[in-house]
């Protein structure tokens, strides 16, 4: 079956974040991203998709801070909050009834309901298409100890995925397992 080239994207089911930022006068913003991924271990570097529009690449501009917060199944009906476009001045945590939880290194704080966080300070920033691809360091990491076991432990932790749009899934993962050594 042949596709539409603008339909490549929806081959993939993708990790769903949320990112959280703090403006330059302190207002917390967290959005949803699902185009993202570790880009290195040595030295540690995570990075995602943003449109130049939007208030969590301002704020990462204004502070060189950010928070990526791994969503979990029980965070999915809230993505539609926090799609929604507020002014700079409110809340989105407030709005969607989440937890501001405290962070080790940076000011923006991290979402107590997630599976697990990763805390970064901006490296670079590169235009790709009509987005920005966003790196930073990776400064300290954590994760809820029931999700966790050496690795994720997807049938614990439920992480919620994207498809495309308004389509998302969950329960993708049905066993882990090791790769045979050589």
């Amino acid at each position: 079956m042949r596709l539409r080239l603008e339909d490549f994207s929806k081959l993939f089911v993708r990790p769903v974040v949320v990112v959280t930022t703090v403006s330059k006068n302190g207002v917390p913003n967290a959005a949803p991203f699902s185009m993202n991924t570790p880009i290195s271990v040595d030295p540690p570097l995570y990075g995602f998709s943003c449109h130049p529009e939007h208030d969590t690449w301002r704020n990462i501009q204004d502070t060189r801070e950010f928070v990526v917060n791994v969503a979990g199944e029980d965070m999915g009906d809230l993505m539609k909050i926090l799609e929604e476009k507020y002014p700079p001045d409110v809340n989105e945590l407030e709005k969607a009834g989440l937890t501001e939880a405290e962070t080790a290194v940076v000011k923006p704080p991290r979402i107590k309901e997630a599976i697990g966080w990763i805390e970064c300070r901006f490296e670079k920033a590169v235009e790709l298409g009509a987005h920005i691809w966003i790196t930073g360091e990776v400064v300290s990491v954590g994760v809820k100890e029931s999700a966790w076991d050496g690795v994720l432990k997807p049938e614990a932790a439920h992480p919620l995925t994207h498809i495309s749009k308004e389509y998302f899934a969950v329960d993708m993962v049905t066993r882990t397992f090791e790769r045979a050594k050589k």
